[in-house]
């Protein structure tokens, strides 16, 4: 009795924490396994499907000149025009509530209290998150080149595929950005609302706004930089800054300032907003408690 025992001891003894790449997928598995469960996958890819379908409908019917000009122009007004929204649902969906809902429904209390990092939990979430927001954005681009293909054939610009690879990089950004307010908060709902304002209403007005007004560039904002995304498939890039002015009566005239971020602007833009906020989000995540 007393050998087993010792013997039992001595495999407990042996046993290993798995490591962290294991802990990791383990974690993104689950994870992934959950979206399939709550529906959630499957509600945003559906209104991905809906928006391609609009598109196909609308531009097969009515035959608008600013899509059927070239295929640079189809893919820029098909592509350019609705990939930034897409990529922000999907960031909402899948990362707005992916850490308070941890802290939420007291789920990360029994995670942390087994042998398994926090840096695991969060990486492993956040890799979860990307592949299910990959999956959209290709089903969206598979979509757009079959229409593509249909009404210009095989003749599919390099641009897009330069303005896909950039979408990739806000699509991490735009999820490092949500990732780090779902940290912050212990509530799905404000973790999520504060995302959505964040990226749907603050961002843009500044976008707008700070250029109209008093002449600055956002070049802080993350939906700035990801303008770079529809710039690239113009047949020429635009020029960075353009001044013009708008008559507003009694012979007076207002001056307007628009900006477009440098290709390389836009990128580091994006880049930084995903490493900072990945950062911050995990260390955040590491220091709050789960009581």
């Amino acid at each position: 009795m007393d050998q087993d025992f010792s013997v039992g001891v001595e495999e407990t003894r042996t046993l290993k924490v798995p490591d962290s790449f294991t802990q990791i997928g383990t974690i993104t598995k689950y994870e992934i396994m959950n979206y399939f469960r709550a529906r959630r996958f499957f509600v945003l890819l559906a209104l991905g499907i809906i928006i391609s379908v609009l598109l196909t409908f609308l531009v097969g019917y009515y035959r608008p000149y600013s899509f059927l000009q070239s295929s640079l122009t189809f893919y820029t007004q098909w592509w350019g025009g609705s990939i930034t929204f897409v990529i922000i649902l999907s960031a909402i969906f899948f990362g707005g509530d992916s850490i308070s809902s941890e802290f939420q429904n007291k789920t990360g209390y029994y995670l942390v209290s087994r042998p398994v990092r926090r840096s695991s939990i969060y990486i492993g979430k956040w890799i979860a998150s990307f592949i299910a927001s990959l999956v959209i954005l290709f089903v969206f681009l598979g979509i757009a080149i079959g229409n593509g293909l249909y009404y210009f054939g095989a003749d599919v610009p390099y641009q897009l595929w330069q303005s896909v690879l950039l979408s990739i990089l806000y699509m991490a950004s735009v999820l490092s950005f949500a990732f780090l307010w779902s940290s912050l908060f212990k509530t799905s709902v404000i973790s999520v609302l504060i995302t959505i304002i964040t990226l749907l209403v603050v961002f843009p007005l500044f976008d707008s706004l700070l250029p109209a007004l008093v002449g600055v560039e956002p070049w802080f904002s993350l939906t700035y930089g990801a303008e770079v995304i529809t710039a690239v498939m113009a047949l020429t890039y635009p020029v960075h800054e353009i001044h013009s002015s708008t008559p507003i009566g009694n012979g007076h005239f207002i001056n307007l300032t628009s900006f477009t971020p440098y290709l390389w602007e836009g990128i580091v833009i994006m880049f930084l907003y995903f490493l900072v906020s990945a950062i911050l989000g995990l260390f955040v995540f590491e220091k709050r408690e789960f009581i």
